[in-house]
């Protein structure tokens, strides 16, 4: 307003998913909209945040609950811009890239599994396979949801454990990709509890995921405020929390069935152990 902008203004966001997401909230707000371009400068921006017009602000209640769907006008993806990232910011974003092996792109997925040294040295020909393939399946998954009646939340693969994770360590203690790491970890062991998900198809996320780097560890005696944490998770309805479980590798779907009880177990297993168990009780 100080600046004059109206409504043939143009707001250009250049950073990660944090700027990208208070930006895109700003342009759809201001006037009701005055145009985005996204310039995404992270991992997790350049291959998820930036594209499908979602955009979200954090509360102390819980992770993303304010926000609109907004898209841009425009997002320019240069991986070049990956280059001077921190290696702990780099790493986080591979999880979100690990993410769409599992819920869409098996090929990708055993790709990283067979190439995970050189997407982790930064290797251009490996960004220029496996970029591409995340944006791709980002869109067409958009495409087909744009507001996330149905399709588009198996993008939250791993996420309704890790935006907990974000809520109750009050942003501190993960980045987004890393709490989404864990996240994963733990959808794989809930869909194992449930018989939803292949031990063998389990540990493949679990050793893709561990073979990127070390994780900040998971909060010891925190079962109780996650798990309310969950309930407030902005896919829950009706007072089922709703999680994106794996079939197999390559594939997603969302279930709204799952009893509390092995979700608590998931729960104690995480911070119980450095390894836990596949094997159901």
């Amino acid at each position: 307003m100080r600046k004059g902008a109206d409504r043939r203004g143009l707001l250009i966001a250049v950073g990660g998913g944090v700027v990208g997401d208070v930006s895109g909230f700003v342009a759809a707000s201001y006037l009701r909209g005055v145009r985005l371009v996204q310039i995404p400068t992270t991992v997790v921006a350049l291959v998820d945040s930036s594209i499908g017009g979602k955009t979200g602000v954090n509360l102390p209640e819980g992770k993303n609950l304010i926000g609109a769907f907004y898209p841009p006008r425009m997002v320019i993806a240069d991986p070049e811009l990956l280059a001077t990232l921190p290696g702990r910011e780099y790493r986080a974003g591979l999880y979100e890239v690990i993410k769409y092996g599992v819920i869409c792109d098996a090929p990708l997925f055993a790709y990283l599994e067979e190439n995970i040294e050189k997407v982790l040295a930064r290797d251009r020909t490996a960004l220029d396979y496996v970029i591409p393939r995340c944006i791709r399946a980002k869109a067409q998954v958009v495409g087909k949801d744009e507001r996330e009646s149905g399709l588009r939340e198996i993008l939250n693969f791993g996420h309704t454990f890790g935006h907990a994770l974000e809520s109750v360590t009050c942003y501190r203690r993960y980045s987004h990709g890393e709490a989404v790491a864990w996240g994963m970890i733990a959808a794989a062991f809930l869909g194992v509890e449930t018989g939803f998900t292949a031990e063998s198809d389990a540990r493949h996320i679990l050793e893709l995921v561990s073979n990127v780097g070390k994780l900040p560890p998971w909060p010891s005696g925190a079962e109780k405020a996650l798990f309310r944490a969950m309930l407030a998770d902005k896919k829950t309805r009706g007072g089922r929390v709703r999680f994106v479980l794996s079939p197999k590798i390559g594939r997603a779907e969302t279930r709204d069935d799952i009893p509390p009880a092995p979700v608590r177990r998931v729960l104690r297993k995480m911070a119980g152990a450095a390894a836990p168990s596949f094997r159901r009780r």
